[in-house]
């Protein structure tokens, strides 16, 4: 169990560009980061693209003045004058801006820690893992609940083959917060329904990538071979983007998979399923009700398994933060995604290569995946929602 205890030698000085008042991820990347004051240490931002709203923002959560930058150029010149400059920074900023910012921290020697989807092409995320690989540096990519202790139960039921063989995977995220037009919506919305500022992708990018980094982890020994992409724009101004998608997927084991994104599904107040389903017994578990996973045997009547009991495997508890009595939420998986990185910046700058070799964080590779499914996705449903072979 986590309590918060150190686990690096010292916090790492910490910077965020973006993540400020008008913001929507902004303070889920504060809570986890500084759950652990032991890992990262707050000391400067520039938290908006309008500079004195930002720096009033810093300010007002405990940021010194002079270290409340206008933008991230200025920050990383300002940061590199000082002698207890910053070590890290997150990008939490608009999809558009993700490479660029990204390559200019790690051409400063700065470890990253960047919002999903990570780039708009697989061509850029392999430049940028190849620059960080030769500057010795760590890339991390922000996925909500892949922190879960018990995703991580999941994890571990199907590596000891307790389900048996997998055979279907099903895969769910929808909520209903654009089911009306975009007319009058916050800047968050309009840059996400925008090609220019959100890539390929909307729903399939914003949300989709969630659901499939989370089923990596879970079943890391599977491979798609092709999958099927239906997507479509309900409200047609958001067209070429979509916002709706559908993707069927053939694993390299002969199983199937169905994987539902939508911001259209009225009255959906948001929430992630998921369900593994294997020749023995299957697993499923929500984020509405995060602290219980679905235990069905074939024949038997299911069980629930609670998060933080001492029935659970030893990689579930090993992230449990709250124990059994307290629920398990995304602050607490947020946190445990910025711990891991966290391990994974100081045994970098020691050069501990052994522990990164075991070491599990959501890292670039991640990332790069992640738009690779992505422009699969896209891929097949340019082509009519045709089945394509995953490349």
């Amino acid at each position: 169990m986590l309590n918060g205890e150190k686990l690096i030698r010292r916090p790492l000085r910490w910077g965020m560009v973006g993540g400020g008042r008008t913001g929507q991820v902004g303070y889920k990347h504060r809570t986890g980061a500084l759950r652990d004051n032991t890992a990262y240490r707050l000391v400067c931002g520039a938290f908006d693209i309008d500079p004195a709203r930002g720096k009033d923002f810093g300010v007002n959560i405990g940021v010194d003045a002079d270290r409340c930058y206008a933008d991230y150029k200025t920050l990383i010149a300002g940061e590199a004058k000082r002698a207890d400059g910053v070590e890290v920074v997150t990008v939490a900023t608009p999809n558009f801006t993700h490479y660029e910012i990204t390559r200019a921290c790690l051409e400063a020697g700065l470890h990253v820690i960047c919002e999903k989807p990570l780039f708009f092409t697989v061509k850029d995320c392999r430049e940028i893992e190849e620059l960080a690989a030769r500057r010795g540096l760590v890339v991390g990519v922000t996925y909500g609940f892949t922190g879960h202790p018990l995703v991580h139960q999941m994890a571990a039921m199907v590596k000891k083959g307790i389900l048996g063989d997998i055979r279907i995977v099903d895969l769910e995220y929808t909520h209903g917060f654009n089911s009306g037009d975009d007319v009058g919506a916050s800047e968050a919305v309009k840059w996400r329904t925008n090609p220019k500022t959100a890539g390929p992708t909307f729903v399939l990018g914003d949300i989709g990538t969630h659901l499939y980094y989370l089923s990596e982890i879970v079943l890391p020994h599977l491979k798609i071979e092709k999958l099927l992409c239906d997507r479509n724009a309900f409200i047609p101004t958001r067209a070429p983007l979509e916002d709706h998608a559908t993707v069927l997927m053939h694993y390299d084991n002969g199983a199937r998979g169905r994987l539902w994104v939508s911001s259209v599904d009225a009255g959906n107040m948001g929430s992630q399923r998921y369900r593994f389903v294997g020749s023995k017994a299957s697993v499923s578990w929500s984020d509405a009700h995060p602290d219980q996973l679905i235990y069905e045997i074939q024949g038997e009547p299911p069980q629930i398994l609670h998060h933080g009991m001492p029935y659970l495997e030893k990689e579930s508890l090993a992230c449990d933060r709250m124990g059994a009595l307290h629920s398990e939420g995304l602050g607490d998986s947020w946190s445990n995604i910025y711990l891991w990185i966290a391990e994974a910046i100081d045994a970098r700058n020691r050069g501990d290569e052994a522990f990164l070799k075991t070491h599990h964080y959501p890292g670039i590779a991640a990332g790069t995946e992640g738009v690779r499914w992505l422009e699969n996705c896209v891929r097949s449903a340019d082509a009519g929602s045709a089945w394509v072979d995953f490349q």
